[in-house]
């Protein structure tokens, strides 16, 4: 765990209700400076990032690279500091997205982004709304950024698009919606999820208030 005042990086690359994001950051943890920043100096310089992101992920990964924050990122990562990607922000860290006809994400996790499908349905052939969008029971391993976050807890997803990864041993959760996808993947110091935690009341509040006392160790 960590101690003091630190310093946050929310990136800013122009997608993203970074508002809301900062916002839910500062509320849990008032005596740490969250930052919203697209420059690349004050993310360098901060204790811990957050990596947030909405919108089609073409558009996503234009400005990312654009901006220099595919390699930003990685440089982040391999400094140990803690990291923490959010929605599209986690879809960017895969290796290839179906959206948009097919888009080469950054590739720091292994693994795809696929469609749920025009029509999506559940195991006894109900039909199920894409995107999927609401609250949905997470079920969870015993990472440090679920200490406080009871079994199935629920949070709020709005996606069209979900996560297979490659490495299994990655997945700190999965969620059900017609299939099983990741809802949350880490490695490393690196930590990211599919919902939604600045729009997921309690348990959201509270696992964004574990990433930020997590020194970035599993």
């Amino acid at each position: 765990m960590t101690i003091g005042k630190q310093t946050v990086a929310v990136i800013d690359y122009g997608m993203g209700n970074l508002h809301s994001v900062a916002s839910a950051l500062s509320h849990v943890a008032p005596e740490q400076n969250v930052v919203v920043t697209s420059d690349p100096a004050v993310v360098a310089a901060a204790d811990r990032v957050v990596f947030p992101g909405v919108g089609a992920i073409r558009d996503c990964m234009a400005e990312i690279k654009r901006l220099g924050f595919d390699k930003l990122l990685r440089e982040q990562i391999a400094t140990g500091k803690p990291v923490l990607g959010i929605c599209v922000g986690m879809q960017a860290l895969m290796d290839h997205s179906e959206e948009n006809g097919g888009v080469d994400c950054i590739g720091i996790l292994s693994g795809k982004v696929r469609f749920f499908g025009e029509n999506h349905t559940d195991s006894t052939g109900a039909h199920l709304k894409v995107p999927h969008m609401g609250w949905n029971q997470v079920h969870h391993n015993d990472h440090p950024l679920w200490v406080g976050i009871e079994q199935d807890s629920r949070f709020y997803f709005v996606h069209s698009f979900y996560i297979l990864a490659d490495d299994a041993s990655q997945v700190a959760a999965t969620c059900d919606y017609g299939v099983q996808f990741h809802a949350a993947l880490t490695r490393g110091n690196l930590f990211a999820v599919q919902f939604h935690p600045e729009k997921s009341h309690t348990a959201g509040l509270q696992l964004l208030k574990n990433f930020l006392h997590w020194d970035g160790r599993n």
